[in-house]
C-alpha cells in the first residue's frame, strides 16, 4: 500500500491497482495514458479497480507516483473549495437568522437559529480567534486577528451573532482576494513558464528514437523535438532547423529561426520543423527553472512600504481598543463602544499593500521581466538617475562595417580581403564585422604565409605576413608607430566612428569604419523614461570619447563617461547614488560591479551573462529597451495604488468610526462598511494584474 493505492496483482506489462477513493473514470484514464510506457488504462468506479497495460520495464513505483500526482491535483482542487465554506456558511446562516428573528416563528425556532448562528460564527473563525489569542499570550501585544476575535466575542456577548457572522464573512472574502491575487501571480508565472512536458524523444546510440521521461534525460544526451512540441531541455541544435517561439524565455513575441549551432531553451515551442538537440542543462539547471525560482523567491522579499503598512497596522490595534474604552466611558453605550472594535484600519492597509506588490511582480513577469523582490518595485518608483551601458544595452552589441574607403591604387574589396586575412582567426567583435563583410561580398580570403603567426599588440592592432609582406590592421596610433602614411584619408572619415586602418607592405590600403547599431526602441525608451519623471540619463562605455559623444548626442542623453573600466563604472554609479536613487542597466561581466552598487541593477537582453544576472535586481529577458520605461511606469502605478488604498482605508473607516461613536451606525452596519472598504482596496490592488498597456501601445503605434 502506498499513497492510498494498493497493488492487487502485477504481471510483466500488466498491473491492477485498487484505489480507495472513487475517481472520475475518463480523467484518471486519460491522465495515465499520457504516461510514457503506458499502453492502456481502464478504471472501474464500482470496485475502485484500475487495470494498466504498460511496458515491461516500467516500475510499479513510477506508476504509483504518477497516480499519487493525480490525486494530489484533486486534493488541491478540494482545498480551494474548503476556503469558500466559511463564506457560504456565514452568508446562509446570517440570512436565515435575519429572516427567522423578524418572523412570527415559535421562540424555540428563533432560539435554535440564534445558537446555530453563534456556533457558526465561532467555528468558521476558529483559526482567527486562536491566532489572535496566542499572539497576545506569546508576544504580549495584539495583532489584527486579536482585534477581530475581540469584536466577534463582543458581538456574541451583546447577543448579536449576525454582526459576528458579517465580520467573519467579509474578512474571509478580503483575505481570499489577497490569496487569490498571490495565487494568480504564481499561476501566471507557472502557466507562462512551466515546462509541462513529461517525456522526451531520446536518440539511442544506433540512431533509434525512444520515448523516455524528462527526468531520465542526462547532460550529453541527444533529443529530437518535432513540430508543435515544447523543447524539454537547454541545449544546442546539431541537426535540423525550424521556428521556435521563445516568448516564455526571452519575452520576444516574434518566433526565431533556429538551425545547427543555435542555442534553444526548455519551455520554448517548436512551431515548425524538427531538430536534434545536444542536452546541456536539464531539470533545475535550465533557464526556465531558474526564472521560476527567482520569481517565487521574489514574493517573499518585502518592500519598505510593506513594513510600514504592517507597523502602522500593528500600532492601530491598541488605538482601536483605546477608542472602544473611551467611547464606553463617555457614552456608557456598549453598542457604540463595539463599533470601535468592528471598524479598524488594519486589514485594509496590510492586505491591499501585499496584494498590490504581489500583483506588480506578476504583471512584470507577464511582460517579460523578473523582479527579484517587491522592495525593488518601490525603489524603481523613486528613481532620479538611469545609467545605461553602451555596448549590448544601448547598442545591439554586434558591430557591422559601415563604410570602407580605399586608398589610391586599391579598391574596397582589397581593403576587406587584406583585413580578413589578418582577422579571420580572431574572436574580437571587430574581426566578426570584417569577416561578415567579406562573406557578404563573396571575397576569397587569401591564405597567410606558411608558419606566419598573427601578432597582437594590445590596444593597438594585429599583424601577419602574406606573400612575404606584412599586413597590419589597427589604430591610427599603431600606423604612426609603424611609419605608415595616413593623412590622405583622415579627412574623409567621420569623427564618431570606430575606425581601423589596413596597411600592406608599409603602404596604407584603406580604412574601415565599424558601427554598432543603436538598439531598436532605444530612442523611445529614453523619451518614455523622461516622461516618467527621470531627468538624468547617463551613458557609461569603455569606448573612445568621440564615439561616446556622438552616441549621447543622438539619444539626447544628459552626459556620458567614456573609456570606463569596470571599476570606473562602479565608481560613477556610487557617485550618482549619493544624490538619489540610481538604476544601472547592463548586460556583461564588466557591468556586474556597477549593477551590484546601484539601487536597482537591471540586466537586459538574451545575451546577458550569468554573472551580470546574479548581480542584478531585475532581469529583462527580451532585447526590448522599452521594458525599462514600462517597469518604471508599473512601479509608480503600484505605489500610487498603495497610496490610494491608504487614503481610502483611513477616510472610510475614520468616518465609520465617527458615525459609530455617535450612534448613527449600528455595529453590524459598521462591520459591513469596514469590511466592504477592505474588499474594495484589495480589488483596487488586484487590478494591477489586469491593467492594459493601451497608453504604451498607442505611443508605439504613433511612432512606428
Amino acid at each position: 500500500m502506498m499513497f492510498g493505492v494498493k497493488v492487487a496483482h502485477s504481471l510483466p506489462g500488466r498491473t491492477r491497482f485498487y484505489i480507495p477513493k472513487q475517481l472520475e473514470t475518463s480523467h484518471i484514464e486519460t491522465w495515465l495514458r499520457s504516461f510514457p510506457g503506458v499502453y492502456s488504462a481502464s478504471y472501474n468506479q464500482v470496485t475502485g479497480s484500475l487495470l494498466i497495460y504498460h511496458h515491461i520495464t516500467l516500475s510499479l513505483y513510477s506508476l504509483k507516483s504518477f497516480i499519487h500526482k493525480y490525486k494530489h491535483t484533486l486534493k488541491q482542487a478540494a482545498c480551494s473549495w474548503k476556503k469558500a465554506i466559511p463564506i457560504i456558511a456565514c452568508g446562509t446562516i446570517f440570512l436565515v437568522n435575519w429572516y427567522l428573528q423578524r418572523s412570527s416563528y415559535p421562540a424555540i425556532v428563533k432560539a435554535l437559529s440564534y445558537w446555530l448562528s453563534t456556533f457558526t460564527a465561532i467555528s468558521t473563525s476558529y483559526d482567527v480567534i486562536k491566532d489572535g489569542v496566542v499572539h497576545v499570550l506569546k508576544a504580549r501585544k495584539g495583532n489584527a486577528n486579536t482585534l477581530t476575535a475581540a469584536s466577534i466575542f463582543a458581538s456574541l456577548y451583546m447577543k448579536n451573532p449576525g454582526s459576528a457572522l458579517i465580520i467573519t464573512l467579509m474578512s474571509t472574502i478580503s483575505e481570499l482576494l489577497t490569496d487569490y491575487t498571490s495565487e494568480q501571480t504564481k499561476h501566471y508565472i507557472h502557466s507562462v513558464l512551466k515546462l509541462d512536458v513529461s517525456y522526451a524523444w531520446r536518440v539511442k546510440e544506433e540512431g533509434v528514437e525512444e520515448k523516455v521521461l524528462v527526468e531520465d534525460i542526462q547532460v550529453g544526451d541527444k533529443v529530437v523535438v518535432f513540430t508543435g512540441e515544447k523543447i524539454p531541455v537547454d541545449g544546442i541544435i546539431i541537426e535540423g532547423n525550424g521556428t521556435a517561439d521563445e516568448a516564455s524565455i526571452t519575452g520576444e513575441y516574434m518566433p526565431r529561426e533556429v538551425s545547427g549551432g543555435d542555442n534553444v531553451y526548455a519551455g520554448s515551442v517548436l512551431q515548425s520543423g524538427h531538430v536534434t538537440v545536444t542536452v546541456e542543462k536539464v531539470g533545475e539547471d535550465t533557464s526556465l527553472s531558474k526564472i521560476v525560482k527567482l520569481l517565487e523567491e521574489a514574493q517573499d522579499k518585502r518592500a519598505p512600504i510593506q513594513n510600514i503598512a504592517d507597523t502602522v497596522a500593528e500600532k492601530m490595534v491598541p488605538v482601536s481598543f483605546g477608542l472602544a474604552l473611551l467611547t464606553f466611558f463617555f457614552t456608557r453605550n456598549l453598542n457604540r463602544a463595539m463599533s470601535m472594535l468592528v471598524i479598524d484600519f488594519i486589514c485594509g492597509i496590510k492586505l491591499s499593500t501585499a496584494t498590490a506588490l504581489y500583483a506588480s511582480i506578476g504583471r512584470a513577469a507577464k511582460e517579460g521581466a523578473i523582479v527579484k523582490g517587491s522592495d525593488h518595485i518601490e525603489k524603481m518608483s523613486k528613481l532620479n538617475t538611469v545609467i545605461l551601458d553602451k555596448t549590448g544595452t544601448i547598442t545591439e552589441g554586434t558591430p557591422v562595417v559601415q563604410q570602407v574607403i580605399a586608398a589610391e591604387g586599391f579598391n574596397q574589396e582589397d581593403v576587406i580581403r587584406l583585413a580578413a586575412a589578418a582577422e579571420k582567426n580572431s574572436t574580437h567583435p571587430i574581426a566578426d564585422a570584417i569577416m561578415k563583410q567579406a562573406k557578404d561580398w563573396n571575397i576569397l580570403i587569401p591564405i597567410r604565409d606558411n608558419n606566419a603567426q598573427v601578432e597582437t599588440t594590445v590596444g593597438k592592432g594585429i599583424s601577419t605576413w602574406l606573400n612575404g609582406k606584412r599586413v597590419v590592421v589597427g589604430s591610427l596610433r599603431f600606423m604612426n608607430e609603424l611609419k605608415v602614411k595616413t593623412t590622405n584619408l583622415l579627412q574623409q572619415m567621420q569623427n564618431d566612428e570606430n575606425v581601423i586602418y589596413v596597411a600592406y607592405d608599409q603602404t596604407l590600403v584603406g580604412v574601415v569604419s565599424i558601427f554598432d547599431k543603436i538598439r531598436s526602441g532605444m530612442h523611445r525608451a529614453v523619451n518614455n523614461l523622461r516622461h516618467q519623471g527621470i531627468n538624468d540619463i547617463i551613458m557609461l562605455t569603455g569606448d573612445k570619447r568621440t564615439v561616446a559623444r556622438e552616441m549621447a548626442r543622438r539619444l539626447k542623453l544628459n552626459w556620458y563617461h567614456a573609456e570606463a573600466l569596470p571599476e570606473d563604472k562602479a565608481f560613477y554609479v556610487k557617485k550618482y547614488g549619493r544624490t538619489g536613487a540610481v538604476m544601472m542597466v547592463g548586460d556583461g561581466i564588466n557591468d556586474a560591479p556597477a549593477l551590484a552598487h546601484a539601487h536597482v541593477g537591471v540586466t537586459m537582453g538574451a545575451k546577458r551573462t550569468d554573472i551580470a544576472s546574479e548581480a542584478s535586481d531585475v532581469i529583462i529577458t527580451s532585447d526590448n529597451p522599452e521594458m525599462l520605461s514600462e517597469l518604471v511606469g508599473l512601479s509608480k502605478k503600484t505605489m500610487n495604488i498603495i497610496r490610494q488604498n491608504f487614503i481610502a482605508t483611513f477616510a472610510i473607516n475614520g468616518i465609520a468610526i465617527l458615525f459609530g461613536a455617535l450612534g448613527i451606525f449600528s455595529p453590524i452596519v459598521g462591520a459591513a462598511i469596514h469590511n466592504a472598504a477592505t474588499i474594495g482596496v484589495v480589488i483596487n490592488s488586484a487590478r494591477i494584474l489586469w491593467l492594459g498597456r493601451e497608453t504604451n501601445e498607442s505611443q508605439i503605434l504613433r511612432s512606428a
